[in-house]
């Protein structure tokens, strides 16, 4: 058993990965320079997390750049079918803004794509930092000897509840389990998360960790620090201790991460290129809300989540900025037309492979905002559309796979043909 390491279906794994990540940069800060620091950890950890997810990055802006492009054509597509909320018009202006969107080749799923993979990570990494003993290995080893004086102390389980009642402490823990393995875990899980003032009262509950207490303490000091702040602690609670006990430089440090985590990443959207609107385009007003939103979302948010966690977002917030800067120097002498012949190649290879004809979708797909119509009937489909449709349709059925319904379609269909032949 690995401490109590979050055990999820789909976090848990990604957790354990990140984990292990996180563990291998600690080893080798350690080996190599003698540092202990979980806080540098994570820092790097987020540096090589951003380093993977640079690739994703330049796609995702390359379709933003695309949508600019391909902007004209779909708000003429929208404006066509303004006041026209019927169902046939409505799915005739997604035909047709499909249609736009594999001229162009490229899909309207790709600015989630990132999001998608970024989201899985973030919530992952709350699990990794809420216990960080569960996925260090050395730092759990750091606590090996005061443990076991703990668990060898009769009613230690006792102790342990109060302790964590005392500094309302919110760990997952069950101390009437008779498993000893188990025990131990949760004895390092409540200490982990003890403020400092829990570390120097831990005598008061157990007379006979003296010893172990010093001999751990300067351990704490630097591989769970991070400018005097618990990296397993939530700014609010140090911020509520530190007014309690008057440690102002503590409080204005808690204060600092939420604030950073704001202003950090401010600076990462104004360096991100902004799509144009017209002020009517629904996605654009959403991506300006959501641009207003996230920022202040973190906010909010660091002074509930562990402090770790803050400056997981502070670093993350730092990398993109000094990511963005390299990209947008690289967009600079990107020519988007050669992007697009790209692109349009990419897709005719994919319709190709599937039996559409290439001239069937340039047909289909060949939109004049100068020449819409916007009187004419809406909720038809054109006559290209439908071929279109047609060949996608006829296509699947061709390459339909043995044993499906569609190739058993297809025998009938084959059978039937040769008998009216007869």
């Amino acid at each position: 058993m690995l401490l109590t390491a979050y055990s999820g279906a789909i976090l848990g794994p990604i957790a354990k990965v990140l984990g292990w990540v996180m563990n291998g940069i600690y080893m080798a800060m350690y080996n190599l320079f003698g540092i202990e620091d979980v806080a540098l950890s994570i820092i790097l950890l987020t540096a090589v997390i951003y380093l993977c997810l640079l690739p994703l990055t330049i796609k995702q802006q390359k379709f933003s750049k695309m949508t600019q492009i391909m902007q004209p054509e779909i708000q003429a597509i929208q404006n066509k079918y303004k006041n026209k909320k019927d169902q046939a018009s409505m799915q005739a202006m997604q035909q047709e803004t499909q249609l736009v969107y594999e001229k162009y080749g490229v899909s309207p799923a790709g600015s989630c794509v990132q999001m998608l993979i970024q989201m899985p990570i973030l919530f992952a990494l709350y699990r990794v930092f809420y216990n960080v003993p569960a996925y260090i290995v050395s730092v759990k080893n750091q606590f090996s000897g005061l443990v076991d004086t703990i668990s060898a102390t009769s009613g230690f389980q006792d102790t342990m509840t109060q302790i964590m009642k005392d500094y309302k402490l919110n760990v997952s823990v069950d101390f009437t389990t008779t498993d000893t393995s188990a025990l131990k875990n949760y004895i390092v899980d409540v200490l982990y998360k003890l403020p400092k003032s829990g570390w120097e009262n831990l005598t008061d509950y157990f007379s006979n960790v003296g010893s172990e207490v010093d001999t751990l303490t300067p351990h704490m000091n630097k591989f769970n620090y991070f400018f005097g702040l618990n990296v397993s602690d939530t700014p609010l609670n140090v911020i509520k201790t530190s007014f309690a006990s008057h440690a102002w430089l503590i409080l204005v440090a808690a204060l600092l991460i939420p604030v950073i985590s704001y202003l950090t990443q401010m600076l990462n959207i104004k360096l991100m290129p902004q799509a144009g609107s017209n002020g009517n385009d629904q996605m654009a007003q959403q991506m300006k809300t959501m641009n207003l939103m996230m920022p202040l979302f973190s906010f909010v948010m660091c002074f509930t989540v562990p402090v770790g966690l803050g400056v997981y977002w502070i670093a993350g917030a730092v990398c993109r900025s000094v990511q963005q800067l390299f990209i947008n120097k690289y967009f600079q002498n990107l020519d988007m037309d050669d992007v697009i012949r790209k692109n349009q190649e990419k897709a005719k290879k994919k319709r190709e492979k599937m039996g559409i004809a290439q001239n069937q979708i340039r047909d289909a797909a060949k939109i004049s905002t100068k020449k819409i119509d916007s009187t004419a009937e809406s909720n038809k489909m054109s006559s290209a559309q439908k071929e279109l449709e047609l060949e996608k349709a006829a296509a699947k059925k061709a390459n339909a796979k043995a044993g499906s319904m569609a190739a058993k379609a297809n025998m009938v269909r084959d059978f039937n043909e040769k008998n009216s032949r007869k």
